[in-house]
């Protein structure tokens, strides 16, 4: 039976509503937040307009969020080469409010440094499917954000997926790698199913309609089981059979999945090592 979450009831306020900040505040609302505690700072027009036809109350600068809004805790949605610019509106606030932030790469030291010592910030890595409640956040923090703060912070996530706390903060880069940039890597895979099967003989509508249905279909039974996927897998894989065939391809050593999915890992932790700097 599926556990009811428990719905977020803090005051959020976004800085950046692109698509990860929007995948977030619609995942909140539709978990149950209050619209009204929730406001978005986004200042460009097209995706301002994007953020509000998902009910996001938005608007255009700091100055005018502060002065329409008290929040609890403040959200930086941004790309972490304008963080630190961004990050200076809010810092006077740090003796009142919580930071969270989800750029990749920015230390909690590097963000300390901008929005002050005394600031209690967590860093936290979701991913898109946080839109549809589905999602995942690993979070670290230190020990300025006290046990009750942790815990309102699990709950606000939670409301969007499920949570992970980590310890060690240098694998931030590599949860970041996994999860959040992992949706594209399914996403591919996808495009890939679809193209293979029109290159078969299948339709495009088909084919896509196949892949499609097949990834999300795999994604409900792995979550739904208590197998893990090497069990999974052998249970599909008959000796000498169709997906036997399939699995010498892509368990192939050298040239297999996993080698490319391994390269495509280390590459994306790398960058996110190198965005810090």
């Amino acid at each position: 039976m599926k556990v009811r979450k428990k719905r977020p009831n803090l005051r959020i306020l976004l800085v950046g509503c692109g698509k990860m900040g929007r995948a977030l505040g619609s995942g909140w609302l539709s978990s149950g937040l209050d619209p009204e505690k929730l406001m978005a700072v986004e200042p460009d027009p097209s995706e301002a307009s994007e953020a509000k036809s998902k009910g996001i109350i938005t608007v255009p600068s700091a100055s005018e969020a502060l002065d329409n809004f008290d929040p609890e805790w403040i959200i930086f949605c941004v790309k972490p080469n304008i963080l630190n610019e961004v990050a200076k509106s809010y810092q006077h606030l740090s003796a009142k409010v919580h930071y969270l932030s989800i750029a990749a790469g920015k230390t909690l030291l590097q963000l300390t440094e901008v929005l002050g010592e005394k600031s209690r910030i967590v860093r936290g890595m979701p991913n898109t499917p946080a839109s549809v409640c589905e999602g995942i956040t690993a979070l670290v923090t230190d020990i300025r954000v006290s046990p009750s703060a942790r815990d309102d912070c699990s709950i606000m996530m939670e409301s969007i997926g499920e949570v992970v706390w980590i310890e060690d903060e240098s694998l931030m880069d590599s949860v970041t790698a996994i999860s959040g940039s992992g949706p594209a890597y399914v996403f591919l895979l996808i495009e890939c199913l679809s193209k293979a099967g029109r290159e078969v003989g299948l339709s495009e509508e088909i084919s896509s309609k196949l892949a499609r249905a097949t990834i999300t279909g795999a994604g409900s039974l792995i979550r739904q089981s208590d197998l893990t996927a090497t069990e999974l897998r052998a249970n599909v894989t008959s000796p000498n059979g169709t997906t036997a065939a399939a699995m010498d391809v892509l368990l192939k050593s050298n040239t297999g999945l996993q080698e490319v999915i391994s390269k495509a890992v280390i590459a994306a932790r790398n960058r996110s090592k190198k965005l810090s700097n």
